[in-house]
């Protein structure tokens, strides 16, 4: 028996279900996307995606929308119902962004005097998973995650972003957070609007008993996930002081934790990996592997003790 004890994040790996392969974040015509939902779905259906949550942007001047994809359910392909919040101001002066996936339809309006913080714990009380989305895109500190203690994780890349404007990577203000004591996971998204350049670059693999929107919803808050680019995590477990690694042929896998903890092990097509935990504990670890390509996926983290 492994002398650490995960807390917090169980990993998913040996847990009962299957992978779902999904995207949390994207837009439609219902705000500032290209093309209408049905379209949108049909596209990440082609693809191979299992899920998706159109977020479009919860504003006036779109009439606060809150998506409803319902109607392009079926047996193999599933949607959960979004928004992207928006409220005030970041320390920079921006207008924050904050995803919640898993809202009521019928999620009222902002209030004439409603801020981020009440506007998003009140999505979190209506039992939305919240997101801290794209931090690098347009400047969001640690001070200001600060105001969100209650959200779930960090959106940790953003393809549309990297498309953008090179600013796609959140793992430094997830990484910062997690110093400073946060348990958050961390989560990668297309934030597609135009769908030619910015879609199928980023996505989750939850692991769920089904793929009935409550089932998937109730892992995403566990964190039962991981992110990719591309390559796949086949596995991760704890084996008394190390973590093994089993994953599709990569070139890197690589371990972070608080501060400058890491390892690593190179190669070339590498399917498995063994690394030690005696840095990590007590405190968290992240799995990075990384294809021939470049292409990157994560583990969310996990905390020992």
């Amino acid at each position: 028996m492994s002398q650490y004890k995960t807390i917090t994040s169980k990993l998913p790996f040996s847990s009962p279900g299957r992978f779902y392969k999904g995207n949390l974040h994207t837009h439609c015509t219902c705000s500032d996307g290209d093309y209408p939902a049905k379209e949108v779905v049909r596209r990440y259906r082609e693809e191979g995606y299992d899920f998706l949550a159109i977020s479009d942007h919860f504003l006036e001047r779109y009439d606060y929308p809150v998506t409803d994809t319902r109607q392009f359910r079926s047996e193999d392909f599933t949607t959960l119902i979004a928004a992207e919040l928006h409220a005030g101001k970041l320390l920079n002066d921006e207008l924050w962004h904050v995803l919640a996936v898993g809202l009521p339809l019928d999620f009222p309006p902002k209030g004439d005097d409603e801020g981020i913080v009440a506007l998003s714990e009140r999505a979190f009380a209506a039992g939305a998973f919240i997101g801290i989305v794209h931090p690098t895109w347009y400047g969001l500190q640690p001070e200001d995650a600060q105001l969100l203690p209650f959200a779930h994780a960090v959106e940790v890349y953003n393809h549309g972003s990297e498309i953008e404007n090179d600013r796609g990577d959140g793992w430094g203000l997830c990484d910062m957070l997690l110093n400073e004591g946060r348990r958050l996971h961390g989560f990668a998204t297309d934030d597609a609007h135009h769908m030619a350049h910015d879609a199928f670059g980023g996505w989750i693999h939850v692991k769920a008993e089904s793929l009935d929107p409550k089932s998937i919803l109730e892992s995403l808050k566990a964190g039962a996930y991981y992110s990719s680019q591309g390559p796949q995590i086949e596995n991760i477990k704890v084996n008394a002081d190390e973590v093994f690694i089993e994953c599709s042929p990569v070139r890197a896998v690589m371990i972070s934790g608080r501060g400058s903890r890491a390892d690593k092990v190179l190669g070339t097509g590498i399917r498995s990996a063994r690394l030690s935990l005696q840095r990590f504990t007590p405190g968290h670890f992240r799995i990075t592997v990384v294809d021939a390509d470049g292409r990157k996926a994560w583990s969310n983290p996990v905390w020992l003790e």
